[in-house]
């Protein structure tokens, strides 16, 4: 079982420095994917459009400019109020979103009490079922043994006939 943190939201997309239309989104934090956040971005659509990038993407952007090529996130004040910019891309289109930073950084503080940072491979279980496959069984043949039989003995080990 995992823990999902959620915040829905209103983000802005700009359109021009002047113009930008209010875009319903819901952020999504699952423990089972411990490393992303998720972004619904509700629009006039049947689906909402999904994006997925790393949470330390989001949590750095928080306080400077950081991200490179589909995702890019920095802080920046408008008219007088502190915002979240996100600029994403893909193969269907830019879109430069704006988000309410204390919404956002409440959302983000909420997700690292559930997950700090640095124990997220800790959620994935990873040294867990690594312990399970290499531990030793027992009453069957273990594993080792089997990788050290030859199941092709070569012809050196038998016996040469009439010798």
């Amino acid at each position: 079982m995992y823990t999902v943190v959620e915040r829905e939201l209103e983000l802005k997309l700009v359109l021009s420095p002047e113009r930008s239309i209010p875009v319903p989104a819901r952020l999504t934090y699952r423990t089972d994917d411990p490393y992303a956040v998720h972004i619904a971005f509700h629009i006039s659509s049947d689906t909402p459009v999904n994006w997925t990038f790393a949470r330390e993407l989001l949590v750095e952007g928080v306080f400077r400019p950081c991200g490179h090529g589909d995702v890019r996130i920095w802080p920046t004040k408008v008219e007088g109020r502190s915002v979240i910019l996100m600029a994403l891309s893909s193969p269907d289109g830019d879109a430069l979103l704006e988000a309410p930073s204390a919404q956002v950084s409440a959302w983000l503080e909420r997700t690292l009490r559930v997950v700090p940072p640095g124990s997220e491979t800790e959620q994935l279980g990873i040294d867990d079922g690594l312990a399970e496959l290499l531990a030793p069984t027992s009453g069957r043949v273990g594993s080792d043994e089997l990788w050290l039989r030859d199941p092709w003995p070569s012809d050196e080990s038998r016996p040469e006939e009439g010798a």
